[in-house]
């Protein structure tokens, strides 16, 4: 088994494991030779599953597998591979590799970060820059004795940028295919409301103002904010709040409910459950209730900056999907999804 690779997208890819770790602590990823598939399920809370092209994060890549179709599964800790990848955000170039550590043949990810450093002669301290002299120019010259030329100091190797090298070491455990089959995305009914959400970074400053505002109002200090978000046909998505005071609410009007593709649906237009709250009008909202917490952990996948649509299965569950593109210099843009699975509590 072997798999190594130069990163590109850095920024994406950290900014991608800092959304995934504020659901859970590890994640299983399932590389292959086309696409890296990140999945998180904590205990409680929502799922998420994340598809990127291999050539999005990682450049110049080999993997070689004995498992059918070339698949190398991994649960890899979330914390460590942010916090390495946050070191090489400004770096020259990083690497990344399969390798057992040599002092106990545990399986590692070793990352390997090339940086610039400047280093000065004369301690970090350069010389003072000279005045500008004449040379070899006599006040009898045609110019009058005006020519000038420029004094620079001497550029010596004790001056120059120098690479530093940084190793990170993230254990991981591999992992049979088998056992990781069994994980997925689970099977709901077609969606009641599709639509385009607004930046989720605005929703989720809201969402935890209602939280704070739940707290402060409430008489059980362990109780949970339970927060009720709700959308219908006509472009409408509405976030509320009830307290012992009362009830607070925001409103998005205007949004962009997207066209069904026909060819992937599973029943005729007439009957889809999206044509039903459409016909019932603008009063027919499509709910569900979560954890404010939980919410918020979801919406920070916001910093990503890509287009959401959330797909609401009434009283039962909200499906964001997360679109993300990239643009490389030698290609077109591409476009990954990280897809949220959010159970709604009941009534």
């Amino acid at each position: 088994m072997r798999f190594n690779a130069q990163l590109k997208n850095i920024s994406t890819f950290q900014k991608l494991t800092a959304a995934l770790s504020s659901l859970e602590k590890i994640a299983w990823v399932r590389l292959d030779n086309n696409v890296a598939r990140f999945t998180a399920i904590p205990d409680v809370g929502s799922h998420v599953w994340a598809s990127f092209n291999m050539d999005v994060i990682f450049d110049e890549f080999t993997i070689s597998s004995k498992e059918v179709d070339n698949i190398i599964d991994l649960e890899i800790p979330l914390t460590p591979l942010q916090r390495a990848l946050k070191s090489a955000l400004n770096s020259v170039s990083a690497s990344m590799k399969l390798a057992k550590r040599r002092t106990d043949g545990v399986p590692i990810l070793a990352m390997t970060i090339t940086t610039l450093t400047n280093s000065a002669a004369h301690g970090g301290m350069a010389p003072p820059p000279r005045p500008t002299t004449n040379f070899g120019v006599d006040d009898d010259d045609d110019d009058g004795g005006t020519s000038t030329f420029p004094v620079e100091n001497l550029e010596t190797s004790l001056r120059r940028e120098r690479e530093k090298i940084i190793t990170h070491e993230i254990p991981v455990r591999v992992l049979y295919p088998e056992s990781v089959e069994s994980i997925m995305q689970p099977k709901t009914r077609d969606p009641d409301v599709n639509i385009t959400f607004p930046p989720l970074l605005q929703l989720k400053a809201i969402a935890d103002r209602f939280t704070r505002l739940t707290a402060a109002s409430s008489s059980s200090s362990r109780s949970s904010a339970k927060l009720e978000l709700s959308a219908n046909m006509f472009g409408s998505l509405r976030l509320r709040v009830q307290t012992d005071g009362g009830s607070v609410c925001s409103e998005w009007s205007g949004l962009v409910t997207p066209e069904l593709n026909q060819e992937q649906m599973s029943m005729p237009i007439e009957e889809h459950p999206s044509t039903r709250f459409r016909e019932a009008g603008p009063d027919r909202w499509a709910t569900v209730r979560v954890d404010g917490k939980d919410l918020s952990r979801v919406l920070s996948v916001g910093r990503l900056e890509g287009k959401v649509i959330g797909s609401f299965i009434d009283d039962h569950a909200l499906i964001l999907y997360c679109y993300i593109s990239h643009f490389d210099e030698h290609t077109m843009a591409e476009e990954s999804v990280m897809t949220y699975y959010v159970q709604s509590y009941a009534q």
